[in-house]
């Protein structure tokens, strides 16, 4: 893990970059995966499960018996944990729901906008290196607010066409019944151009490795809608003098642990601190399960001394990154000026795990630099906002005059006629 001293502002673009493979490495087999599952359907995914997940699947949709006997396989403990995570996201979820408000803009003139949901919503759930069963609270509980009535959950199967249990209690949990074994991108191509046996939806969401972020991107460019552009999770912690190096250490760890092209940045005001942070790594990382992962994970990630706090807020807003921490003394001052962040956790006793599982924000968040044009998963994602207006008579003769002067500015002579009728028989009453 390479440290750096001081980077300046044109150090700061190769600094920031993300460990991606390039789009025209795996452009070639997404399109070619869409092309067959165009044309072939419930074939061409057969042929694709077998070649990339080594399962041969004769029914791709899990059944109402697979799903009674992963509630058997679960423990207690973990039942309870997972319910107690889901009723934190439900309680931060449903207080985004708004009243409709209703808007006199003008005398006789009433706007508002009412939210619709997205009516048919996918779901991808990796299940493989890790079985995310959480994102399965974080997409389902605020679809199910948004009102989402047609949901798909795909995850792929293990070698022996079994879905991790965890995954089918907790979709059972939140109440998704159409569950399918199928992954990677053959699963979006499915989701996106509909199946014999896996329906079209309308905007797909859920991570994923860099062929399904690709996936994605691909089916948002013919016509579905994706949560947003994807990239290998990142964390950005930032320790002064005060942060204990043990509690930065682990938390670095744990989103390295996420895959070989995760990336983890740390900075601190501090050359003696960030040095107490690499010995810590390396004394956690004798320890860890996913040691292998996380030394090619480490190959991608940093350690950076600011001299300057302005320096650091500078370098935080230009990287945007997914996960921020801070475990500073002076946190406001920090809080006051980050513009670009998918999520902040804030104190040496909020590690990043807390907003992974159960605090009740969501874990689905802008990743590759995208916090900053991007928001995490909402129950806003789920949803479409439809305008409303309606004038009364005495409206239509205050802003008709208004109307037809622009109209006629801009050479819509039908647009103003649209109004000028209107008035003459307002104006004949």
């Amino acid at each position: 893990m390479v440290t750096i001293n001081n980077p300046s502002f044109g150090q700061w673009e190769e600094i920031a970059k993300r460990p991606l493979i390039a789009f025209h490495k795996i452009e070639k087999i997404v399109h070619q995966v869409f092309d067959e599952v165009n044309k072939d359907g419930d074939v061409a995914i057969r042929k694709f499960t077998k070649l990339f997940d080594k399962a041969d699947i004769a029914e791709f949709k899990v059944s109402a018996e697979e799903i009674s006997e992963s509630i058997e396989l679960i423990s207690d403990e973990l039942k309870s944990a997972i319910l107690f995570a889901k009723n934190n996201i439900r309680k931060f979820h449903v207080n985004q729901l708004l009243e409709k408000d209703v808007i006199e803009t003008s005398k006789g003139i009433h706007c508002w906008q009412e939210p619709r949901p997205i009516e048919k919503v996918g779901f991808y759930i990796p299940n493989q290196k890790a079985p995310l069963f959480s994102t399965i609270l974080m997409l389902g509980i605020p679809a199910i607010e948004a009102g989402c009535e047609d949901i798909v959950l795909c995850t792929p199967p293990d070698e022996n066409g079994k879905i991790h249990p965890a995954i089918l209690f907790t979709a059972h949990l939140v109440g998704i019944t159409n569950i399918y074994k199928v992954g990677g991108v053959q699963a979006i191509a499915a989701m996106s151009l509909g199946t014999e046996s896996i329906e079209k939806v309308h905007k797909i969401f859920g991570p994923g490795n860099q062929y399904v972020a690709a996936a994605k991107q691909f089916a948002s460019s013919i016509g579905t809608a994706i949560d947003m552009p994807t990239g290998p999770s990142e964390l950005l912690v930032v320790a002064d003098e005060s942060a204990r190096a043990n509690f930065v250490a682990s938390d670095l760890l744990s989103q390295l642990e996420h895959g070989e092209d995760s990336q983890v940045i740390c900075i601190s005001n501090s050359l003696q601190k960030l040095d107490e942070i690499r010995v810590e790594i390396d004394n956690q990382l004798k320890n860890t399960e996913r040691k292998e992962i996380i030394k090619k994970s480490l190959k991608n990630s940093k350690l950076i001394y600011f001299s300057q706090i302005k320096d650091e807020i500078n370098f935080i807003n230009y990287y945007a990154p997914e996960h921020i921490i801070l475990n500073v003394q002076n946190e406001d001052i920090y809080v006051n000026h980050i513009t670009n962040a998918g999520t902040v956790f804030l104190g040496e006793y909020t590690p990043e795990s807390a907003g992974d599982y159960a605090t009740g924000t969501n874990h689905t968040l802008p990743t590759n630099g995208f916090a900053k044009m991007y928001s995490g998963i909402s129950v806003d994602s789920f949803i479409k906002k439809i305008t409303f207006q309606k004038i009364s008579k005495e409206g239509l003769r205050n802003i008709g005059p208004v109307i037809e002067l622009m109209a006629e500015a801009e050479g819509l002579k039908a647009h103003k006629h649209a109004v000028a009728v209107r008035l003459n028989t307002l104006f004949e009453e």
